[in-house]
């Protein structure tokens, strides 16, 4: 018996199953390279090396390494990271946009422009001193690109639509946009420090104040989407569990914002944990919107 009959065949991925993968990958990069500029910011370190995109003139630098240091050089290796894998998704999409959606090779491309941006802002940053209003764009950015990966890995899914929700769609794009908002309006927050500034200085507290004004239509919009979809019979399970882990993670970040406030911002992880359940919310709101319009435009071209 020959080696090639005892070892089982393994059939070559499709090019889409490849597609979805990396996007996935990306996305988890992503994710943690918001989570790691939360805490660089939360930790001072934002300067910590002084140029851009070099650390004290070197890739690696022995000599100055510290937490802050560490911590701002390896947010910058991250976004390195990401950035690359950027590119190849795009490249890949239009190398293989025959086998593909028609639209993956634009959406990557846009993907690869909000990343591409990203990396100037965040350079800026840095030359600019951490100057809040570029501060505010680099994260707003980050959290676009985010949610344009988890949309495309959202489409790309398999997925048996079932036909119901036809309104779930609009519901969860709504409150994505309110939690969007909310988290510009949290960065705003941030890169001006006004909660400091509002609790012993008696400034910039309309900035806070809208942050905190914002909770409202982010939380009801969100809530919306809650029982709209506990409400609708013969929901897909990946919506049900959609809307099950956005009820957590909502909770979740009423329950850190208010502890954020009452502690004054002096506790960091609780800081950082509120940016990363705020973006991980609406990473789960995207995915919804997406899954729960397929459900709708599958069932109707395939009755």
């Amino acid at each position: 018996m020959t080696e090639s009959v005892l070892k089982p065949s393994i059939a070559p991925l499709s090019p889409q199953v490849q597609i979805r993968r990396l996007v996935w990958k990306i996305a988890i990069a992503t994710f943690l390279l918001m989570a790691v500029g939360s805490t660089t910011r939360v930790m001072n370190a934002g300067l910590a090396c002084p140029d851009w995109p070099l650390c004290y003139g070197q890739f690696l630098p022995f000599e100055q390494m510290n937490i802050r240091v560490f911590l701002e050089w390896f947010h910058r290796l991250d976004a390195a990271l990401v950035g690359f894998s950027a590119i190849a998704l795009a490249g890949l999409s239009w190398w293989w946009r025959s086998q593909l959606p028609p639209w993956l090779p634009y959406a990557a491309t846009f993907a690869l422009g909000s990343i591409l941006v990203q990396g100037i802002l965040g350079g800026l940053t840095v030359t600019e001193l951490l100057r809040f209003d570029i501060v505010t764009a680099h994260l707003g950015t980050a959290l676009l690109f985010f949610c344009t990966l988890l949309a495309i890995g959202a489409a790309l899914m398999p997925y048996n639509a079932t036909g119901t929700g036809k309104y779930l769609s609009g519901l969860g794009l709504t409150a994505a946009i309110a939690i969007y908002l909310q988290s510009l309006l949290g960065a705003l927050v941030a890169s001006q420090w006004a909660l400091h500034q509002c609790l012993w200085g008696s400034h910039l507290c309309a900035v806070m104040n809208s942050h905190l004004i914002g909770v409202i239509p982010a939380t009801l919009s969100t809530l919306a989407v809650i029982i709209f979809a506990w409400r609708t019979p013969a929901l897909h399970p990946t919506l049900r569990i959609l809307a099950n882990s956005a009820a957590l993670l909502v909770l979740l970040q009423i329950l850190l914002g208010v502890a954020t406030y009452r502690f004054r911002l002096q506790v960091e992880i609780l800081t950082i944990s509120h940016q990363a359940i705020g973006a991980a919310l609406l990473g789960v709101l995207v995915m919804f919107s997406v899954l729960a319009r397929r459900n709708v435009t599958q069932s109707q071209s395939f009755p």
